[in-house]
Order: structure tokens, then sequence, then C-alpha cells
């Protein structure tokens, strides 16, 4: 389907996706109490068993067989998977320390690292508008960095490890479904182990932090499974260009959350850093947004 309705369709269900993925700090705040790597042990370990579920459900296993079976496949999805978990360890911890400001900044820069990487190891090449917005990017992070006494550490590290698992995911050319359960999958018998351990030790959390917490560290298996679901459902049916612009929703709820919700600091200063990074990315997505709207004229020419 390519018509109207599935276009209403998919816009609906790429901005769920997005915004789900914006207000995953009003779900992960209260499991603050939780040591961030318990938290992300369960939410391996719940999604996997959500994400495996479904592709039964679906009668999609056979490409996940398909993808574990194939050696140089999976030596590749164990980097991303090793990655994505760091990635969700320091969003964990940031989210559950007051730091949800300076993780929406990383998703904001995220898109000009990926423009870095292209060109670093694809070799792509940047026009001058492309140049500027990276160039702004980093003086913000800079004087980000000079305001505070130090390198926005966490929003660095997620916006390199993000961009690197994007790259990485690219070369792979793997589904994000069955890719997702891959990766959750090589990393399993880790998180088991660790969560044994942790109820061996008597340090666990399920079972002895009360039942809401109990159903927070189960459900995590949903909010990750099904922002993903939803997103790959819209952008099979949306322009890669409004799915550019999409992906701004979630930085911005995360943003508000930490600023309206939990009362984190964002004096005139630190906005300022911020003004700088909206305008590096309004540059670079006008520019997209032109080169996508030019290139059927240069085609007609």
């Amino acid at each position: 389907m390519t018509g109207p309705r599935s276009g209403t369709r998919g816009l609906a269900a790429g901005s769920a996706a997005f915004a789900i993925w914006g207000l995953f700090p009003l779900y992960l705040h209260p499991l603050s109490g939780v040591p961030a790597t318990q938290v992300i042990a369960h939410r391996v370990a719940w999604s996997c068993l959500f994400l495996l579920g479904w592709m039964l459900l679906r009668g999609q296993l056979g490409r996940l067989t398909a993808t574990l079976t194939n050696p140089a496949l999976l030596v590749r999805l164990t980097l991303t998977a090793l990655l994505v978990s760091c990635n969700w360890l320091v969003y964990v911890w940031g989210v559950t320390h007051q730091h949800i400001v300076e993780t929406s900044l990383g998703y904001y820069i995220n898109p000009l690292v990926n423009v870095v990487l292209g060109v670093v190891v694809l070799h792509e090449r940047l026009n001058r508008t492309q140049w500027l917005a990276v160039a702004l990017a980093a003086i913000a992070v800079g004087y980000l960095t000079v305001l505070a006494g130090r390198l926005p550490w966490i929003a660095c590290f997620l916006a390199l490890t993000f961009s690197l698992y994007g790259l990485l995911r690219k070369v792979i050319s793997v589904e994000a479904l069955p890719g997702l359960a891959s990766e959750t999958l090589l990393l399993l018998p880790l998180a088991v182990a660790y969560l044994g351990w942790c109820q061996v030790a008597g340090t666990g959390a399920l079972g002895s932090s009360g039942a809401a917490i109990d159903a927070l560290l189960v459900g995590s298996g949903l909010v990750t499974a099904i922002p993903l679901l939803l997103f790959a459902y819209g952008a099979r049916r949306l322009p890669y260009s409004t799915v550019g612009v999409l992906q701004y929703i979630a930085p911005t709820l995360q943003l508000l959350c930490g600023v309206v919700v939990y009362h984190e600091h964002f004096g005139l200063a630190r906005a300022l850093g911020f003004a700088l990074i909206w305008a590096a990315l309004a540059i670079y997505a006008a520019d997209g947004l032109w080169r996508v709207r030019s290139a059927p004229r240069l085609q007609r020419a």
C-alpha cells in the first residue's frame, strides 16, 4: 500500500514510535533505585522473549534462523549487540541519575555524528552547508563543555555508540526485527547469568522491590519492542526525509521530561548551547529537504 491512507498510518506509527522513545524517561525514572546493569539485563531478557514470541506468531522464526546461522553476520551482530547494550546502559544510568537533559543532547547531535562517520568511514563528501552544520554542532559541544567544566560525556557517548550501531547495521543490511531479536538473543546468556547471580547474592531487584518495580522490569521488554515494530511499519510507508524530521520528536520530549517533569537545570546559558545545536540541525535538515525536492527536477532535466 502506497496511497494516502497508507501514508497516514505510516505517519501515525512513526510518530508514535518516536514519542514512546521520547517519553521513555517517564518509564525509567521510577527504576532509579535499581542498578542500571540490572535494568539493562531485564530489558535484554524480556525484550528477547517478547520478540521471539512475536516472530513465532508471525511465522518469521525462519528469518531469525537464517541470520544466526550466517557466521559473518553473527560476528557483526555480536558487535552491534555490544554497542546497543552499552548505549542502553549509559542512557538508563543518565536518566536515573538526573542527566535527562544531557541524554536528549546526545540524540540531538546523533544525526550530525552520522554525517561525520559517513565522511571518515564511508568517504562521503559534504557540501558547504553540511560542513557548516557540523561546525556549529562542534562549537555547541565545546561551549557546553566549557560551561559545565566537563565534557558532556553522556551525550557524546550516546551519539557515538548509536551512530556506530547505525553504521554497522547499514553495512549488515539485516531488517530491524530479526536484527534486534538476534542481538538480544546473543546477549541473553550474559543477562540471565548476571540476573541469576544477583538473585543468589540477594541483590536482585525482581521480587524484592515491590509489584510496581517488578512490573516495570518485566514490561521493559514491551517498551523496547513496541516502538521498534511501530517504526518498522512506519518507515516502510514514509519518505526517508519525513522519517528524518520525525526523529527529533524523541530528544525534544526527553528534554521536556528533564526540564518540566524532573526539574533539571536548563538556564539561559545552557539553552544557548542547545540553540546552536538546533540551528545546526535546521541547516542540515533544510539542506536535505532541498536535495530531496530538487532531485526529480534534475532527473527531468
